[in-house]
């Protein structure tokens, strides 16, 4: 099986938590705060969780377009990524909190699980955290 890279994000990180990243075309160019911090800047999870959704989204639009449903304009995913810690041992959990307006319960049931078989970060996360999908 051959596989074709679509897109390398490429990005130089200094500093760790409290430092700075950018984009190897500049696009991104951010400082970096530990989650909770005063300090500006955004975190690692904030990151995650915006690239999720918006990959998220890409997916509902490819279900979508699979089970001959038109997605709403206002189709919206609310990401939530909590940085945990149990017995000295960090991991992440997450919830999906979708919104499809328009869409029925089922529908959008079926949207969201079709969804989160084909994103590549729930593909990446999969059996690795724990993943919650709500249907707003």
């Amino acid at each position: 099986m051959n596989t074709k890279v679509l897109y390398t994000g490429k990005t130089h990180t200094t500093g760790g938590r409290e430092g700075a990243s950018q984009s190897s075309d500049e696009q991104l160019n951010i400082k970096l705060s530990a989650p909770g911090s005063s300090r500006p800047g955004t975190n690692p999870e904030q990151l995650f969780a915006a690239g999720w959704s918006a990959c998220f989204i890409g997916a509902l639009g490819i279900a979508a377009s699979k089970l001959g449903v038109r997605l709403p304009a206002e189709t919206a995913v609310d990401a939530e990524v909590d940085l945990c810690v149990t017995e000295g041992e960090y991991s992440l959990q997450a919830r999906l909190n979708i919104s499809l307006p328009g869409i029925d319960r089922e529908k959008a049931e079926a949207l969201a699980a079709q969804a989160h078989q084909t994103c590549p970060y729930s593909k990446a996360t999969r059996g690795n955290i724990n993943v919650e999908l709500n249907i707003l």
